[in-house]
């Protein structure tokens, strides 16, 4: 006979859904620690019992990494992106840039073709917080603006699995990029993105297409 997982209170079932919105809603983003299982007691008013329970199911869907004597981490968005984070975080560094620079020089054709009003304005926002956090030397900040700045770019496609897909892998590619860019920004790292944003504005999908590719060849390049 076929062992079956215990089944789950609808208490806990309730619990691991409002865990899981703090961490989709970007409120607890990847890499911080979640309330300690005291706070969290408090904060949802139910039994610790229930809360262990919750923390686990997401630590086992791949959204929370518990670190014995440390705390509880957020390591992915999504139980999907939890699974991409565990299947490729040994994949071969140029495999993972290939896959980046042809997911991102597809969206960003796509975008230079489709892109709004609203995407510009959101892309032009993104390029000066990229800029900010690096004039401030801050590689942290600027890892995560980075990112967010990708993520636009594929999200101004308009193809809604692309951009689901790429935001699973998004996880992963930002820890690529926090290991590229190591504990300090240096100039000789520093990549334009200038040229990609406009031509998105100009709706010039080759050149697009082809700064896009390029940024991603670039990480691959730095790595060899």
């Amino acid at each position: 006979m076929a062992l079956t997982s215990p089944r789950r209170s609808a208490l806990a079932d309730q619990v691991i859904a409002q865990l899981r919105n703090q961490i989709t809603s970007g409120e607890w983003p990847v890499g911080s620690r979640i309330p300690t299982e005291p706070e969290l007691v408090e904060q949802l008013g139910v039994a610790r019992n229930t809360v262990r329970e919750a923390v686990r199911a997401l630590a086992h869907n791949g959204l929370l990494d518990i670190r014995q004597g440390s705390g509880t981490y957020v390591v992915a968005t999504s139980e999907l992106a939890g699974v991409m984070q565990r299947r490729f975080a040994d994949a071969d560094p140029r495999h993972v840039a290939e896959l980046r620079s042809t997911l991102e020089s597809s969206a960003a054709r796509l975008a230079a073709r489709r892109r709004t009003d609203r995407d510009m304005r959101q892309l032009d926002a993104l390029m000066a917080q990229r800029e900010a956090t690096w004039a401030a030397g801050d590689a942290e900040a600027f890892v995560a603006a980075d990112a967010t700045l990708h993520l636009a770019v594929v999200a101004a496609s308009h193809n809604d699995v692309l951009t689901e897909l790429y935001a699973d892998l998004n996880d992963l590619l930002r820890d690529y990029l926090r290991d590229d860019v190591g504990p300090e920004l240096r100039p000789e790292q520093y990549m334009d993105h200038a040229r990609l944003v406009e031509a998105i504005r100009a709706g010039d999908a080759e050149t697009a297409a082809a700064e896009a590719a390029g940024h991603a060849l670039n990480c691959l390049r730095e790595r060899a």
